[in-house]
C-alpha cells in the first residue's frame, strides 16, 4: 500500500531581519532538501512573519518503512542545516 509522509519544520529565524532575510534562509533549505531526497517541499506557515516559519516535506513511497527512512534522512539533513534555528519536527502520515 503507498505511503504518504509530512514532516513538518518549525523555524524560529532570530538572524532574519526581514522578510527577504526569512525568505533567503527558508528557500535554501526547501532547494537542498528538494535536491537531495526527491520531496515536494513548501513553505506552508508564518509567511508575514520574518523571524517564524513552518516549513512542510512530503514524499511519497511504495511502503511506509521506505518513506519512514526518507522523512528521516530530511530530518537529520534539516537539523544539520538549521541547528538552533529548528524549534520543531513532526511527522504525519496521510492515507
Amino acid at each position: 500500500m503507498p505511503a504518504i509522509g509530512v514532516i513538518t519544520f518549525e523555524l524560529r529565524i532570530d538572524d532574519a531581519h526581514s522578510l527577504k532575510d526569512k525568505r533567503h534562509f527558508v528557500k535554501s533549505l526547501k532547494d537542498r532538501l528538494r535536491a537531495k531526497f526527491n520531496v515536494a517541499v513548501a513553505e506552508i506557515d508564518h509567511q508575514d512573519l520574518w523571524q517564524r516559519g513552518l516549513v512542510a516535506a512530503v514524499t511519497v513511497a511504495p511502503d511506509q518503512a521506505f518513506a519512514e527512512q526518507v522523512l528521516q534522512s530530511v530530518e537529520r539533513e534539516a537539523a544539520a542545516l538549521l541547528g538552533g534555528v529548528l524549534v520543531d519536527a513532526t511527522v504525519e502520515w496521510l492515507g
